[in-house]
């Protein structure tokens, strides 16, 4: 206890505002978690990588937290290029290769349904996958920004740089080509 009342003033402040950093960070974590989190599962084809690049996500958060300058953009929209450039780098470091994932096999199996819905859900999912494998990586990623992270279209024009009206015929363009390529919703 006494070691403390010896710290240089100057420590204190740097301490306290450390404090403030992780007292900030846990709020933005509650309260972003969930949307970063579905945003990359949009992105990515296993849960398992979704965590693990939603992870690193908040790492880099927290680690450049302190860089942060409102003025430059709303903490929303930094947010989200930061997990935009997570989910770009991850895809990066394959080069393009096409695997086949075990997490997902895993997945299936792991569930508790019985085997004609595992299927049911299975052939539904690879519809979804192959439709989405015919989108440009810029449709995809409004999309992901759009359903799986819930922006709205001002907040995706912010978080890649192109125009809300844009942003708009875009995601249009892109689920009319998402319709002619899975057909009516009641086929999947």
């Amino acid at each position: 206890m006494h070691e403390r009342a010896l710290l240089h003033p100057f420590v204190k402040e740097n301490i306290q505002e450390n404090a403030d950093i992780d007292v900030l960070f846990t709020t933005i974590f509650e309260t972003y978690y969930k949307r970063i989190f579905n945003y990359i599962a949009y992105r990515v084809s296993s849960l398992y990588t979704a965590e693990d690049l939603t992870s690193l996500v908040f790492e880099k958060t927290l680690a450049k937290l302190s860089t942060y300058s409102q003025e430059k953009a709303p903490l929303e929209v930094w947010l989200f290029a930061i997990a935009r450039n997570v989910v770009n780098d991850h895809y990066r470091s394959f080069k393009r290769k096409s695997f086949f994932s075990l997490d997902a096999v895993k997945e299936l199996v792991s569930s508790r349904k019985d085997p004609e819905s595992l299927i049911l859900q299975g052939e539904r999912s690879g519809k979804l996958n192959e439709a989405l494998n015919t989108l440009s990586s810029k449709e995809r990623n409004i999309v992901a920004l759009k359903f799986g992270a819930n922006l709205r279209n001002r907040e995706i024009a912010q978080v890649t740089g192109i125009s809300e009206s844009n942003i708009g015929v875009i995601l249009y363009r892109t689920m009319k080509k998402l319709k002619t390529e899975i057909g009516s919703v009641e086929q999947l």
